[in-house]
């Protein structure tokens, strides 16, 4: 299988190089004594982040035990939250964190393969699941400093969709491996499920308007590993965007990375321990109406830690026609 490659004609530092064909990993990138071209950032989309989000920490504790005076807060908190940039954490979220600490072991499994072995799960054209290493194979500029596994998931009966894809892609050996995600996902579509419930509440529509539309959910899983950077101030893990799906939810280790463009300037997503970072996606914004946003934000690198997160992204079924429910409509006078 090719490798993926820099190209044999850029740059270093405004030097001509003549480089071998070299897989682009971890170990590449953690070799390099300076930050090659195709990973230098314009400094507009650099600036720095001096400021942490206040954004909303919200106990779910109450919410599944059935408390209305508790499920009301939560609405609440994340009505404003949602209003304004749409990104909150929440605790008690019911993940057990003992398959949140599998997960983890599972994910530096793979990352620690030798690039030789990741390449047997690279992701080709027209595919969006596998592995990428810093999306090299597409791109040439402005290239993220990480490297990911994606995969989807839905509910198919007895079949087990994730078990599937490790086994067919990485042998027998990482059937474990597939079973630790299958049962992630399972327990983050659950999550997902359960929070759409929460916005339709603080958005005043039927309690089941969402939780109804996406459950014949088709989601996606990207694990992101971010190695150190030597020059952390000339690169990004992840650029700018928003996310074009319905609702991500995040877990994060504890080193941090993760920033928000609000009011103007960039901010901070400080990890919270036993906590999950939730935003608002593109799709969501569409379903609400244009009343919820979905904020920019990307991710940084660091100089002395690694850093790992793994994102869950909540998409509708292919065929489902995305709208806003019509009191949606009613209440701001026409559809967004």
């Amino acid at each position: 299988m090719d490798p993926i490659l820099l190209s044999s004609s850029s740059k270093l530092h405004g030097r001509q190089t003549k480089r071998r064909p070299c897989p682009i990993d971890s170990s590449f990138l953690q070799r390099q004594t300076h930050v090659p071209s195709g990973f230098i950032w314009p400094e507009a989309d650099l600036v720095a982040a001096h400021e942490e989000l206040n954004e909303q920490l919200i106990d779910l504790k109450g919410f599944f035990k059935g408390d209305n005076v508790a499920t009301e807060n939560a609405a609440k908190l994340i009505r404003a939250s949602c209003l304004n940039h749409g990104f909150f954490q929440v605790t008690n979220h019911g993940i057990d964190s003992s398959l949140i600490q599998l997960v983890e072991d599972h994910f530096d499994k793979f990352f620690h393969l030798p690039i030789s072995e990741k390449l047997r799960v690279k992701r080709v054209p027209g595919c969006p699941w596998g592995y990428s290493g810093s999306h090299a194979d597409r791109f040439s500029t402005k290239l993220p400093w990480k490297e990911t596994l994606s995969f989807g998931f839905h509910e198919n009966g007895s079949e087990k969709v994730v078990v599937d894809f490790f086994k067919s892609k990485l042998g027998n050996g990482f059937e474990d491996t597939g079973k630790v995600y299958q049962k992630y996902c399972e327990a983050m579509t659950s999550l997902a499920l359960s929070i759409m419930e929460l916005l339709a509440i603080s958005l005043g529509v039927k309690r089941s308007q969402y939780r109804e539309f996406f459950k014949d959910a088709h989601s996606i899983i990207r694990c992101n590993y971010y190695p150190t950077c030597q020059e952390p101030k000339l690169s990004l893990g992840t650029g700018p965007h928003c996310d074009p799906t319905s609702l991500t939810i995040l877990h994060q280790d504890q080193v941090g990375g993760l920033e928000v463009f609000v009011d103007n300037k960039w901010q901070c997503v400080k990890p919270t321990r036993g906590a999950l970072v939730i935003n608002i996606g593109d799709t969501f914004t569409a379903l609400s109406n244009g009343l919820y946003k979905s904020c920019l934000h990307r991710a940084s690198v660091n100089a002395v830690t690694e850093r790992r997160s793994l994102a869950f992204f909540l998409c509708p079924k292919y065929d489902n026609v995305v709208k806003p429910p019509e009191e949606l409509v009613t209440e701001v006078g026409t559809r967004k």
